[in-house]
């Protein structure tokens, strides 16, 4: 199996996993990145996964399928792109011989959904794979758009639950920007110094700083480190009625809006 971060637009990535034959991409926003890289590598579509409806993950849908004839999975609870196999939470699809587990998570939209496959590759080997849209980003999270602090933090958390090596599949580049918020809300973090060179030398190889890891978030990005006083030092420091996990989510997320 082989990973590919497909840029698309100024800053997302679609995401391309194949096998040599087949593949399967994640929130095709336009359709030019993936099929110029189906033909380069004579690889045939068989799926596409979507996180969400917001148009630079679903712009590209509709020409995908009706050019290779892939099925698309997307969440139940939001307008895609028809025909799909609308998804909820728990339910499961298999894909190139991978299974993927449906996680519903919802914040930066109301019915937005995350895959989890805890084998990556058909054969059972692969470290797990977490294709999670605008949900989460290496050192930040989505814009509360339609949901809730509260959600936010559900949802993040149940990202936490996963395997610390589970690799994460974000849809943009945005590292750079999250971790200068990130050091503003932990100055003193020893890993998210030591992250931030690494990244910063990824981006002037223009490579990209993706995927992160989970393990990776929990030690640097402050939205999944609520928990910690040094976060919650800071989230009261910017609003004194940050008084719970879920109002000092809120209170990052207000913050970083704003942070220059």
């Amino acid at each position: 199996m082989n990973l590919l971060p497909l840029p698309a637009f100024t800053d997302n990535y679609i995401w391309l996993l194949h096998d040599g034959r087949q593949a399967l991409v994640v929130d095709p926003g336009e359709s030019g990145p993936v099929f110029e890289a189906l033909q380069h590598l004579g690889l045939q579509l068989a799926a596409i996964l979507v996180t969400h409806h917001h148009a630079d993950h679903v712009g590209g849908v509709d020409a995908l399928r009706d050019a290779t004839g892939a099925t698309v999975y997307g969440p139940a609870r939001e307008k895609i792109p028809a025909p799909l196999q609308a998804l909820s939470d728990g339910e499961q699809i298999e894909v190139l011989g991978i299974k993927f587990a449906v996680m519903e998570v919802p914040g930066h939209t109301a019915g937005h959904i995350a895959y989890y496959a805890a084998q990556a590759w058909a054969n059972g080997q692969g470290a797990p794979i977490l294709f999670c849209g605008d949900t989460l980003f290496s050192g930040g999270c989505g814009r509360l758009f339609e949901g809730t602090p509260a959600q936010m933090l559900a949802s993040l958390q149940s990202f936490a639950r996963l395997p610390d090596e589970t690799r994460v599949c974000c849809a943009h580049e945005y590292t750079l920007s999250n971790l200068k918020f990130a050091a503003a809300v932990e100055p003193a973090n020893s890993e998210l110094a030591r992250y931030t060179a690494w990244c910063v030398a990824q981006r002037e190889r223009r490579e990209p700083t993706l995927p992160s890891s989970i393990g990776q978030e929990k030690q640097v990005n402050p939205f999944m480190r609520t928990a910690e006083a040094t976060v919650r030092s800071a989230a009261l420091a910017f609003d004194a009625g940050a008084l719970s996990e879920a109002a000092a989510l809120g209170a990052l997320r207000t913050w970083k809006n704003q942070f220059k």
